[in-house]
C-alpha cells in the first residue's frame, strides 16, 4: 500500500498490562455491534502485525448463560487470536456472575470487559448501558460479581462520563472499579446525552487518570488517526487508547497506530482505491466463510461499503449498486468498473460512522431521584445492542 511519511512521536508509550497479558502498543479495538466480529478483527489484527487487543462484539450475559445460538457464534475466536477478549453487557449481578464463571470455567476467553457505555434509548430507558453507573450500588454489585467469578481472568470496564453534564458518574465509577478489583478502565469522553455528537472531552480522561492512579486508564473518543491517538496520550496522560469509529472501513488504521506508538518514522498507510477494493473483497470473503454462506457474507458486508469508499470519486449510482450486491463476483465486478488508480483522498482520515447527537436521554421513571437505590432495572434492559 502507498504511504505518507510522518514524524516520530517524542516518546514511546509503555505497554499496557491487562492481568497477565501485555498489550504493546497499548491500542484496543472497541467493541461495535455487527462490526467487530471475527472477520473484522482478523483484518485489523493482520494490519497491526498481531499487536494490540481486539475485543469481540458486545455479548449480553443472559443470552450467553442461555447459550443462545447466535451468541455462541459471536464468541467464536480464530485460532490465532490471543488474548481472546469478550465484552459483556448485563444489568443483573447474578446473571453477570454466571456468565463470567461460564467463560472462566469453560475457557471461552482470556479477558473480560464490562460495557457501561451504551447510550441507545431502548437500553437506557430500562436502566441499562450508560445509565447504569448512576446507580452506584448496582454498579458495584455487578462489578463485584464479575471479578469474583472471573478467577484468574482479568476484568476491565468501559464507560461514559455520565448521563449528562448535571449527572456525571465517571469518577465515582472509577473508584468503585478500583475497589472491586477491575484491571483497567476505558472512558469515552462523552455523556449519554451526547451520544456520538459534539466533541469528546479529553480533559475528563485526564481527570480520571489522576483520580485512579492505581490502574491503567484508556481514552476513547474522536481518535480518527494515529496522530490523534498520540495527542490523546500526550494531553491526558492516559495509558492507551480505544479506537472505534475511526477504523470503520479502514482496518489499516491499526498499522498506523502500531507504527506511531512504537516511535518509528515509518510511513503511514495511504492505500489507493485498488488496494481498498482488494481489502473490501477480502472482508466480504471472510464474512462469508465465517457465516458459512457467501451470499449472507456479502449481504452482511453491505454496511461497510460507504465507509470503505469515503472520499473516493465514486458516483451515487455505483455506490448504491455496490451496497446491494449479494455475491463476491458482483462485488468484484462493480469495483473493477471504478477508477482504481485513485490515491487516498485528502480528508478521508476524518470522522466516520455515527456523528449525531441526541440531547434527550430516556430513563426509567424516577431514575435520578436516588443514585444508590437499585430498583427499576429489569431483564428488558438486556437487549442485543451495543455502543459506548
Amino acid at each position: 500500500m502507498s504511504t505518507l511519511t510522518t514524524p516520530a512521536p517524542d516518546t514511546t508509550t509503555p505497554p499496557l498490562r491487562v492481568g497477565p497479558h501485555t498489550v504493546a502498543p497499548p491500542v484496543v479495538l472497541a467493541p461495535m455491534a455487527g462490526i467487530t466480529n471475527a472477520p473484522f478483527r482478523t483484518l485489523c489484527r493482520e494490519f497491526s502485525g498481531g499487536k494490540g487487543l481486539f475485543v469481540s462484539e458486545m455479548i449480553t450475559t443472559r443470552a450467553l448463560v442461555e447459550r443462545n445460538e447466535k451468541t455462541m457464534q459471536l464468541i467464536h475466536f480464530d485460532a490465532t487470536e490471543t488474548p481472546r477478549s469478550i465484552q459483556l453487557y448485563g444489568v443483573d449481578p447474578a446473571t453477570v456472575g454466571k456468565a463470567v464463571r461460564m467463560i472462566a470455567e469453560e475457557g471461552l476467553a482470556d479477558h473480560i470487559d464490562l460495557n457501561f457505555g451504551c447510550p441507545v434509548p431502548k437500553v437506557t430507558r430500562k436502566g441499562g448501558g450508560s445509565a447504569l453507573p448512576y446507580k452506584r450500588n448496582l454498579l458495584r454489585a455487578i462489578v463485584h460479581e464479575a471479578v469474583s467469578g472471573a478467577g484468574d481472568l482479568p476484568v476491565t470496564m468501559k464507560m461514559r462520563k455520565g448521563i449528562d453534564d448535571d449527572h456525571l458518574t465517571y469518577l465515582d465509577a472509577g473508584r468503585i472499579a478500583v475497589e472491586e478489583g477491575v484491571t483497567a478502565i476505558a472512558l469515552h469522553g462523552r455523556t449519554t446525552a451526547q451520544h456520538y455528537g459534539g466533541t469528546a472531552d479529553w480533559d475528563a480522561i485526564a481527570r480520571l487518570k489522576e483520580h485512579v492512579p492505581e490502574i491503567p486508564v484508556l481514552g476513547n473518543g474522536d481518535i480518527w488517526s494515529a496522530g490523534d491517538a498520540l495527542r490523546m496520550v500526550r494531553e491526558t496522560g492516559c495509558d492507551g487508547v480505544v479506537v472505534g469509529r475511526g477504523c470503520l472501513g479502514r482496518p489499516w488504521l491499526f498499522a498506523d497506530l502500531v507504527a506511531a506508538f512504537e516511535g518509528r518514522t515509518e510511513d503511514y498507510v495511504r492505500p489507493t482505491l485498488r488496494e481498498v477494493a482488494d481489502v473490501m473483497v477480502r472482508h466480504a470473503t471472510l464474512l462469508g466463510e465465517w457465516i458459512g454462506d457467501e451470499a449472507r457474507g456479502v449481504i452482511d458486508f453491505r454496511k461497510h461499503v460507504a465507509w470503505y469508499l469515503k472520499g473516493f470519486a465514486v458516483g451515487s449510482e455505483m455506490r448504491k449498486r455496490l451496497a446491494v450486491t449479494s455475491s463476491l463476483e458482483a462485488l468484484r465486478a462493480g469495483l473493477d468498473e471504478l477508477d482504481l488508480d485513485q490515491p487516498w483522498p485528502t480528508g478521508a482520515d476524518g470522522p466516520r460512522g455515527r456523528t449525531s447527537g441526541n440531547n434527550r436521554v430516556v430513563l426509567p421513571d424516577g431514575w435520578l431521584k436516588d443514585p444508590y437505590d437499585c430498583a427499576g432495572v429489569g431483564d428488558e434492559a438486556e437487549l442485543d445492542t451495543s455502543g459506548g
